[in-house]
């Protein structure tokens, strides 16, 4: 997925949030914003992807403020705040009336999850209006191949699941357990290092997603997204050989989206910005479950 021209503002917007978070020493912040600037002058392009941008950005705040995780107070209040919603997540799952029901809502909440997300021009959340977004969850899924992924699932030995943000880890736990009741084998996937609010080693234990799926892997890097010139080789074999992916957020969604890809992936994610909501013709705020190729 290339970039649009709203997202030099959005990147350039994040890195001035993010610098903030990261240092308190003004020198500091107008080296990284003035070195951001030129980051963008170089390769924002129509034909750049956001998600490599974002992760250059990134490592270049890290690196001047020697802070190695900018969003690290964030990321444990998000995993607090998921915490507390989970038990009315349960019990939307429970109301399904058989296996493929409880399996479809546990993707919407796996989805609404995706809602926790921070320094998206436009987008906020707080844990009411998570509660409201999952109350109407089945109403905003604008794009639903739920049961074709289901129908795959069913036929299939393992799935490797790759995660997106703190927080919501702690919702994809509900469809791992689906996975797990499903007879699959779940291999699931965090990042190899603090990279914006995506979830790390240090959020699996917080969330128990260590006591549900079978195997825990990072994709070796701080990459945004599945960026393959970026993981490890490690990782990247045992994505060669998975089955089924299911894959979380906007970052998997506008790098997958740059690769012929070879098995079914279903994208799951909610639209919290426009240039993404228009790729896949869908409005802003919404949710989707996209079987990819």
């Amino acid at each position: 997925m290339k970039v649009e021209p709203e997202c030099e503002s959005c990147l350039l917007s994040r890195a001035q949030i993010q610098t903030y978070q990261a240092t308190t020493n003004p020198a500091l912040r107008f080296r990284c914003l003035a070195e951001i600037v030129k980051l963008l002058s170089r390769e924002f392009k129509p034909t750049s992807v956001a998600a490599e941008i974002g992760t250059k950005r990134d490592r270049i705040i890290r690196k001047l403020t020697s802070n190695e995780d900018p969003y690290k107070y964030n990321k444990k209040l998000a995993n607090q705040k998921a915490l507390k919603l989970l038990p009315q997540a349960k019990k939307f799952v429970k109301l399904g009336y058989n296996q493929q029901e409880h399996f479809k809502k546990a993707c919407l909440c796996a989805i609404v999850g995706n809602i926790m997300e921070f320094d998206i021009p436009g987008h906020k959340f707080t844990l009411n209006s998570m509660a409201k977004v999952l109350s109407e969850a089945s109403k905003d899924l604008v794009i639903d191949d739920i049961d074709k992924a289901y129908a795959l699932a069913k036929k299939a030995n393992s799935v490797l699941y790759l995660a997106d943000n703190a927080g919501e880890i702690v919702f994809d736990t509900l469809l791992v357990e689906q996975l797990k009741n499903m007879g699959l084998k779940v291999i699931y996937v965090v990042k190899g290092g603090p990279v914006i609010n995506d979830a790390t080693m240090e959020d699996v234990e917080i969330s128990n997603m260590d006591k549900l799926a079978d195997e825990i892997i990072t994709t070796g890097c701080d990459a945004v997204g599945l960026q393959k010139k970026e993981v490890s080789a490690d990782f990247l074999k045992v994505y060669d050989e998975a089955e089924l992916v299911f894959a979380k957020g906007m970052g998997y969604a506008e790098t997958l989206t740059e690769y012929k890809l070879t098995k079914p992936h279903l994208l799951m994610f909610r639209t919290k910005c426009v240039p993404v909501a228009n790729y896949f013709c869908v409005p802003r705020d919404k949710n989707v479950a996209k079987l990819m190729p």
